[in-house]
């Protein structure tokens, strides 16, 4: 399935994005970001000239065409200047997450054959320093700050202005505050006539099928792969995508707290920035997310799963505190997505309903609303399923989220949800210009020009994940429904097998497991075991508040108490009905922490490294399996299918399996 994209208003490649923009868009705002305690806007036109700042130090610091340059930084409105910069001076951008610890960033500026790094901070610079033993390419590690003086022809003169990530600053040089301060004492001076002539002349020199980027991906075993993306991929992604964005309306503002170092915050800072809306940085601070998206009150937002969940669960638990009022809460969603539903078809709420919807929006929908600033039109999201029951309370309460799904290696998207053609529980349709079927065996292939060429030194991977008629294998599993919509249900090789042949797809128990908001991760452990168990984590705040309503008093460790393992044998056992028998968790442990990046655990975008969790906490799971095989009956039970619940030491007690009544 598939159409194809005609090309849009757009540059002819992304190496000319900040000229473009500013000739069309101009003094409109172009970022925002957080500066001595409040927001500051830059135009178009201060966002051209940052760019051609930054570009002139790079072609003054040697930088030629096809150099590997990395940014490793969080995302801020620097690593946007630096990006295009780059990219107009004909580097090719090798993003590398702030997160990464000394391996992968060894691994990946060797690997791409980086010979200059852009760095956040000091901290950051000092990270590579460490391993330039290792990095015999690497000629320049600089913090951002140095680049204007390069540009100048002077000293990095921002070098000791002061400034935190926090605040949206960087150490000086090309920092957002400086990009502001035209007209003042602190005017950057003219720029060099021969080096902006020879910036601009690379930008327009550049061609779709150029390389643009080397993307890893964050792989869930072994090392990352590079991906190779063209000014021609990413062209694709916004032919399919910008005739689809509403944008460009005053006062239109995206909120952006994902990583730049991940696809999905890449195509919506172009997007943003082709359309002509605002494109607005958080603070640096995760927690302050939320206060600051009712400071910044954006039109867009992109998103993953988990900050729509916590909205969702802190509302429930709010709600829970009230005599009454999960029940009435249940129902003002039910009639939140009845209206809903009525509105998409383009009907109207009858008469009957209108003064409980009323009450319902005044007292709920219209407070959620505010949450998310009150001018939301869309968010979208993606990297990871959202849960159906928060789906349905935030179009309750009139927002929409668009879910999409993509890859690296596909550019960044594959499907979206739009805001006049979507489908709830689905990933949408395919973009324009890229062909999806399913194959024999269900897994997703993709094909078009949003597809990348392959990865970077690596033939035999290339080949496995290309065809030779073009068709990228995803390696996820999907289903498409009648009218188009795609599904993602699974990945290919995400499977369990168990030590009685077993194949076991993980994903869908492990996404029941984790539709309670109790639960913050569930893992699947069973290779080559005799039957599926669980590593499980749990919300803190979640419990800390189940524990209030409920009034109890778990300890130091709540992870331990026997009641808060009979709560979460509940959620286990209700997980346990949807799937079949075999995929049933027989026992589970609980960590006292959650999983983590840093601890290796999860990759920089979330997703899980079960080899790592199941090695990391191989003595618990033995432990669990050793019990479990000392009771006779629970080898046979498990072949019926029963469940075990948990004694008060946590590690599994047999019970037998409720029998199912009539349907």
């Amino acid at each position: 399935m598939g159409t194809m994209a005609p090309q849009t208003d757009r540059p002819g490649t992304l190496a000319l994005t900040a000229e473009w923009v500013a000739e069309r868009h101009g003094d409109s705002p172009a970022l925002r970001f957080r500066a001595g305690g409040g927001w500051r806007d830059i135009t178009y036109t201060q966002l051209r000239d940052t760019v051609r700042r930054a570009g002139c130090g790079l072609v003054a610091l040697g930088v030629e065409p096809g150099d590997r340059l990395a940014i490793l930084s969080e995302t801020r409105p620097e690593w946007t200047y630096a990006h295009l910069a780059a990219l107009a001076a004909g580097a090719v951008i090798v993003p590398v997450y702030p997160t990464a610890g000394d391996e992968e960033v060894a691994w990946v500026l060797s690997d791409s054959g980086t010979s200059v790094i852009l760095c956040e901070d000091d901290r950051q610079a000092a990270k590579v320093e460490r391993l330039r033993d290792r990095l015999p390419q690497l000629r320049q590690v600089l913090v951002l700050s140095e680049l204007d003086g390069l540009a100048a022809g002077t000293a990095a003169q921002g070098a000791a202005a002061e400034g935190t990530a926090a605040e949206g600053t960087a150490a000086g040089g090309i920092a957002a505050e400086d990009t502001v301060a035209e007209g003042s004492a602190g005017t950057p001076a003219p720029l060099d006539d021969d080096l902006l002539a020879e910036l601009l002349a690379r930008a327009g020199a550049r061609k779709p099928e150029d390389l643009a980027s080397i993307v890893y991906t964050s792989g869930t075993t072994g090392m990352p792969k590079g991906c190779r993306l063209t000014h021609g991929n990413f062209g694709a992604v916004q032919d399919a995508t910008v005739p689809h964005i509403e944008g460009g309306l005053p006062g239109d503002t995206t909120y952006l707290y994902l990583p730049l170092a991940h696809m999905l915050a890449q195509l919506i800072q172009f997007t943003t920035l082709l359309v002509g809306g605002a494109l607005c940085f958080f603070g640096g601070r995760i927690e302050s997310i939320v206060a600051e998206l009712a400071e910044v009150r954006p039109t867009h937002l992109p998103s993953v799963p988990r900050l729509f969940e916590k909205v969702h669960s802190q509302v429930l638990s709010l709600a829970e505190s009230q005599e009454g009022g999960r029940e009435r809460f249940g129902a003002a969603v039910a009639l939140g997505v009845r209206a809903a539903e009525l509105r998409d078809r383009g009907e109207e709420l009858p008469p009957e309903l209108r003064e409980a919807y009323d009450a319902a929006d005044a007292a709920l929908f219209s407070l959620v609303r505010a949450v998310f600033g009150g001018r939301l039109r869309w968010a979208t999201t993606g990297a990871a399923p959202i849960a159906p029951q928060t789906m349905d309370f935030l179009r309750a309460c009139g927002l929409a989220v668009l879910e999409g799904y993509g890859m690296t290696e596909s550019g960044g998207i594959i499907a979206v949800n739009h805001a006049t053609d979507f489908r709830h529980g689905t990933v949408g349709r395919p973009i324009d210009g890229c062909e999806v079927r399913i194959a024999d065996d269900g897994e997703v292939l993709a094909r078009g020009a949003n597809v990348f060429p392959g990865y970077h030194g690596d033939p035999d991977a290339t080949s496995e994940a290309l065809d030779s008629d073009g068709w990228l294998h995803t390696g996820d599993l999907g289903a498409f429904d009648a009218d188009g919509y795609l599904t993602i249900t699974g990945r290919k090789k995400d499977i369990v097998i168990t030590s009685a042949g077993k194949n076991l797809t993980p994903t869908q128990i492990e996404f029941a497991i984790q539709q309670s908001r109790y639960v913050s991760r569930a893992v699947m452990i069973g290779d080559r075991r005799p039957y599926p168990v669980a590593v499980l984590t749990l919300d803190p705040d979640e419990i800390i508040g189940w524990a209030s309503r409920t009034k109890k008093i778990l300890g130091a460790r709540p992870t331990r108490h026997p009641e808060v393992h009979a709560l979460v044998q509940e959620i286990v056992d209700a997980a346990n009905e949807q799937v079949a028998r075999p995929a049933r968790i027989r026992a589970f442990v609980i960590l006292d922490e959650d999983l983590s990046v840093e601890a290796g655990e999860l990759t920089p975008t979330l997703k899980l490294r079960r080899s790592v969790v199941a090695e990391r906490y191989r003595d618990r799971i033995d432990a669990l399996y050793a019990e479990l095989a000392e009771r006779p009956e629970h080898v046979e039970s498990a072949e019926r299918g029963e469940s075990t619940e948990r004694d008060e030491s946590g590690e599994g007690r047999e019970t037998p399996e409720p029998v199912p009544g009539p349907r």
